[in-house]
């Protein structure tokens, strides 16, 4: 298979094999990438502290980037930009295009493929086993993100939640962790997730809640670990191992724990096993902990873009971890919030969860959902709709409505007809302008709704009150239709320069071309391929 890869402000130019069928697991991944000239190596010593994710800010949206020589980890190396190129994410699924992959991904939402359970003995992450481990952050690579942060921690891990306590499903997720107390740390776990939904079933009758999480995984279950706040698709019960398996292409293989009533994923590099306690909750760092203030103090940045808080949040306490054979230095996935690699990750099903949500409202009408970067992850979608009669007409106004109130904390959703290009944020810009009626177009459907505390201007809205969940108000997502009116195409229409008719190559040399295009910014790189 083949899939088109995209340079610096183009999509789909150039061709480049496809990821084999057989990397199911992340060291299978970065062979390909290696072999593929597309993965960027260092053997010089790095600091988790800062230095990894500095270097990560620098290369954003460029190349993986490993890491052979971490300070104070003989056993580990740690990879981050994994998913920060869009254009390798499409060739590691064997997706030809950005649009196909939303569409395929849809499609692997509702057909699921099961995994396959294999003996603990066969297992690559139970090769090397330490029980009741007094420090874990021995076993681990903790990061710092930024100066603003007064300790290390660790946010790349994946949960992995099965059975009962996802009510016969399974559950993939991040959660930021601080090990403040050896085996002991903090769990943070989003309000409304699925894994809140978990601890709720549990909290009055304070039981504690099984669960692994994993690091270095099958790069299918990494996206769907950033399938975050979609639960009209992907509700409580659903198979989101499934459907990365789905996704792959074969069954994802899962392992019992050893020390806990849980599954782990059989192929990662690292595991931390044992239970959630719902009731026993803790500050996330000393400083906000000594001032007995949640939602004030810096620690770890946000999706939204801004510097997270430190809150008290239920702990994980670790009875296990598990790895491949450490001469082999496990392979931590350190992953830098508020970046591509973070923002592709968490909208890459996210898109095709809008799509399939729209499809099912009404099949046909939507074409394509875009989560660009400037969006930040869950905060806004474009929604491209293709009107085929006078009844499709205010459909795009539904599809906006859903999309704002399935999901929780979306701020900005737009709609666009099918002339526009949703990947140009110029394109959309440009609509906005000219095709908006701020008086009809703009909608707000769920004022006094339940959003995110991670918004800053959702927290202010606590006042003097102490910055959670509990004391937030969402005052409303936007919705704006910026769709053609039915009927109306020829008083819209977009002047088409004859592009397809000529060749520059036969005017002017290589040079003279690669001159004039490298002057080119912006818009008119969208405008130059579709000749408007």
């Amino acid at each position: 298979m083949q899939q088109t890869a995209r340079s610096k402000g183009q999509r789909g130019e150039t061709q480049s094999a496809a990821m084999p069928n057989q990397a199911f697991d992340l060291r299978s991944t970065l062979e390909w990438l290696r072999a593929s000239g597309e993965l960027i190596e260092t053997d010089k010593e790095v600091d988790p502290d800062l230095q990894v994710t500095g270097l990560q800010k620098h290369m954003d949206g460029g190349c993986p980037v490993l890491f052979n020589n971490v300070k104070g980890k003989p056993n580990h190396r740690v990879i981050t930009n994994l998913f920060g190129d869009m254009a390798i994410i499409n060739r590691m699924f064997g997706w030809k295009d950005d649009a196909e992959r939303v569409r395929k991904l849809a499609h692997a939402l509702s057909h699921p493929i099961k995994p396959v359970e294999i003996a603990q003995s066969e297992a690559p992450c139970q090769e090397h086993v330490i029980e009741k481990p007094r420090d874990v952050n021995e076993w681990m690579v903790p990061i710092r993100h930024t100066t603003y942060e007064p300790e290390l921690t660790v946010g790349s891990g994946i949960r992995c939640v099965t059975g009962p306590q996802f009510d016969g499903g399974s559950d993939l997720g991040y959660n930021r962790m601080n090990f403040r107390w050896g085996n002991v740390g903090t769990f943070q776990i989003s309000p409304g997730s699925h894994m809140w939904q978990v601890v709720n079933k549990y909290y009055k009758e304070d039981q504690p809640v099984p669960i692994t999480v994993c690091f270095g995984v099958p790069p299918a279950c990494t996206l769907l670990a950033g399938a975050g706040f979609d639960y009209a698709i992907l509700p409580m019960g659903c198979d989101e191992i499934g459907i990365a398996s789905a996704v792959q292409g074969a069954p994802v293989r899962l392992v019992k724990a050893r020390t806990v009533d849980a599954m782990a994923l059989a192929d990662c590099e690292l595991v931390l096993e044992g239970y959630v306690n719902p009731r026993d909750r803790r500050f996330e760092t000393k400083e906000a902990e000594d001032a007995g203030v949640q939602g004030r103090y810096h620690f770890h940045p946000e999706w939204a873009g801004y510097m997270g808080k430190s809150y008290k949040a239920p702990t994980f306490h670790v009875t296990a971890v598990t790895m491949r054979k450490p001469q082999t230095k496990p392979i931590i996935f350190a992953l830098g919030v508020h970046m591509l690699d973070d923002h592709n990750i968490d909208t890459t099903v996210r898109e095709a969860a809008i799509y399939e949500l729209c499809n099912r409202l009404q099949p046909g009408i939507v074409q394509n959902v875009v989560i660009p970067y400037c969006m930040t992850d869950w905060g806004g979608c474009i929604i491209q709709v293709k009107k085929r009669h006078q009844i499709d007409e205010g459909w795009q106004r539904n599809f906006l409505a859903a999309a704002l109130s399935c999901s929780q904390g979306m701020r900005l959703a737009i709609a666009v007809s099918e002339d526009v290009d949703p990947y140009s944020m110029d394109d959309v810009m440009w609509c906005l302008t000219t095709r908006v009626n701020p008086r009809t177009d703009i909608l707000n459907p769920i004022p006094g709704g339940r959003g995110q505390t991670f918004m800053p201007a959702e927290r202010m809205t606590a006042g003097e009150k102490q910055w959670t969940a509990s004391n937030t108000q969402f005052e409303g997502g936007m919705g704006i239709d910026a769709t053609v009116p039915f009927g109306y195409e020829s008083d819209f229409l977009r002047p088409v320069y004859p592009v397809d008719k000529v060749r520059p190559e036969d005017f002017f040399s290589k040079e003279d071309i690669a001159n004039a295009k490298k002057r080119m910014q912006g818009w008119v790189h969208s405008l130059a391929r579709s000749g408007r």
